[in-house]
């Protein structure tokens, strides 16, 4: 299967009521992850020591915290994730919200 924006292939690594998220491992080096977040509710907000991202907004449209900052975003938007900084995506709307994100190894989450 070739990867595209709105499905990144791979498997599914988790799934419950707030999310769905799958993870293409396919590259030695990166990793591309997509998340559809359902509305009203919000990812759990972590930190990964060691490693940066990429977020790509591709649906929908709600809140990233990024450290104490809150920032809207919306389909089109990206957003660069630094070094062990904390974030948590929000979906404050009433639809899903769809993600994609890069990031460099194996998941860290702290």
């Amino acid at each position: 299967m070739k990867p595209t924006i709105s499905d990144v292939g791979g498997v599914v690594v988790k799934s419950n009521d707030t999310y769905e998220v799958k993870d293409n491992t396919h590259l030695n080096n990166l990793v591309i992850s997509s998340t559809r977040l359902y509305p009203g509710k919000r990812t759990t907000g972590h930190t990964h020591p060691g490693q940066e991202e990429v977020y790509i907004f591709v649906e929908g449209e709600g809140q990233i915290k990024i450290e104490e900052a809150k920032w809207p975003v919306k389909a089109g938007d990206i957003k660069l994730i630094e070094d062990g900084e904390f974030h948590q995506v929000i979906n404050d709307g009433d639809k899903d919200m769809y993600f994609v994100c890069v990031f460099d190894g194996k998941r860290t989450h702290k």
